[in-house]
């Protein structure tokens, strides 16, 4: 988890929902009715865009509906609603899965110092320059679900909003090196804690596996399970609170 530099972001004109896809959104987005009036607009605005901009490909012959569109958007969006605008500008394409995928080529070994290119079962993937690639029957499930505190494209948007200086390393763009100390201290301690048996009982495993990971995970139970987290890790939460501009433990009872 390195520090970075500041980011410059630029204005972008807003856009708007279709009906049909705001009635998705609504519909399938839990935290919805906990929202307010200008973090909605915000919402809409920025799910627009992800509609919009980047190109959207079905995989396998999968035929993309309003339905799988609107989830999708809905929940990338609430991440972005209160951070500087634009968010995702480095999100080019949306490859939509109809179910798990697989991962192939080289990568790290389950012992340090291995390689190892057995196929291995994805909910989801993404790179700080490649498409973001979603399982929809994974996708659709999890957003039924929100108290089980997994959110595939909550994780896969997380990993965008990390890789907006080129590297997925843990830290997003932060407002000035004080916050990045602060976030720093806080998250290597916890990744810490994880590698080494322990941490937080909310996080999963897969948490420890990266500081890339490591944040796409924490960002799923921030939204889904805020108040737990607030509870369990309240320096963690704090950071996650600043950062991303939202309360969700305040906001919604879950």
């Amino acid at each position: 988890m390195t520090a970075h530099r500041d980011g410059h972001r630029r204005r972008h004109a807003p856009r708007s929902l279709s009906a049909p896809i705001r009635e998705v959104v609504v519909a399938t987005l839990p935290h919805w009715p906990w929202l307010d009036a200008p973090e909605r607009a915000r919402l809409e605005a920025i799910a627009a865009d992800l509609l919009h901009r980047p190109s959207w490909e079905p995989a396998r012959g999968f035929v993309l509906d309003d339905r799988i569109r609107g989830t999708i958007v809905g929940h990338a969006a609430l991440l972005g609603i209160g951070l500087p605008p634009p968010v995702f500008r480095n999100v080019t394409a949306i490859v939509v899965h109809p179910a798990t995928m697989s991962l192939t080529g080289p990568r790290p070994g389950p012992m340090p110092g291995t390689v190892t290119d057995e196929p291995r079962p994805v909910l989801g993937h993404t790179s700080a320059h490649g498409p973001v690639f979603i399982a929809w029957d994974v996708a659709r499930e999890q957003a039924r679900h929100p108290e089980r505190g997994y959110d595939v494209v909550f994780h896969e948007f997380a990993h965008k909003l990390d890789a907006e200086d080129g590297t997925v390393d843990g830290t997003p763009l932060l407002p000035d090196r004080a916050a990045v100390r602060r976030w720093v201290a806080v998250c290597e301690a916890e990744y810490r804690d994880l590698r080494a048996g322990g941490g937080s009982v909310l996080l999963r495993d897969y948490a420890a596996t990266t500081p890339g990971e490591f944040f796409a995970v924490v960002t799923e139970v921030f939204f889904d399970r805020g108040a737990a987290l607030r509870e369990d890790r309240p320096a963690l939460y704090e950071i996650l609170r600043d950062y991303y501009g939202q309360d969700p433990a305040e906001r919604w009872p879950a």
